[in-house]
């Protein structure tokens, strides 16, 4: 079986053309397929021109570099993340216990559900500058997000930032390390939930 056949979704017909935003979405899902099928290191913007049908030049117009195509790529899971975390989180019940349930487990969930990729990704562009900008970003959102949901159950100062950042360090250790096979998901689950009862209780 060809490497193309692999990316039926890459194989659009050459007498339509996409817009914009519809090729960068393809050539977000054929990057995704690829890393899947044989890991970061494969992805290459020459690689992904070939699977996605398309010129080398269409690519770099896209991304410029490797490192802005894996920026992108965690941007992209990131915004995901953030629309499920939202949606379990407005749908919870208006108690701690509830609150903390949500976020760990959407937070697990989410990790989870894009498998070996994320891992890949982040370790593709430990120490790059397109990675350190947009990961902060996503950094800063969760947390402020959290620091929000957390409030009417903490303290009258809130939950501080410095436990907010070590539940978020939790948080990512324990997600990848349930990628890994090394805890199971449920065992990730309750301890991050676990974690964030703990952070918030002490800021009574």
């Amino acid at each position: 079986m060809s490497s193309h056949s692999r990316n039926p979704a890459a194989a659009d017909s050459p007498r339509r053309r996409l817009s914009r935003d519809e090729r960068l979405r393809q050539l977000l899902d054929v990057s995704w397929q690829l890393i899947r099928a044989e890991g970061t290191d494969a992805l290459t913007l020459g690689r992904l021109a070939e699977e996605a049908r398309i010129t080398k030049p269409v690519v770099y117009d896209h991304f410029g570099t490797r490192n802005g195509l894996l920026a992108v790529l965690y941007q992209d899971f990131d915004v995901r993340q953030t629309a499920l975390i939202d949606a379990a989180i407005a749908a919870s019940k208006p108690s701690l216990t509830d609150k903390a349930s949500v976020i760990a487990a959407s937070y697990i969930d989410c990790v989870l559900t894009q498998g070996r990729e994320i891992p890949g990704v982040l370790a593709a562009l430990d120490g790059s500058p397109e990675l350190a900008a947009v990961k902060r970003q996503y950094q800063y959102a969760f947390i402020e997000k959290c620091q929000r949901v957390l409030a009417p159950y903490a303290g009258p100062q809130g939950v501080p930032l410095a436990s907010l950042w070590a539940m978020l360090g939790a948080a990512d250790a324990l997600s990848h390390a349930a990628v890994a096979g090394d805890i199971n998901e449920t065992q990730a689950r309750d301890e991050l939930r676990e974690t964030i009862l703990a952070v918030v209780k002490r800021s009574k």
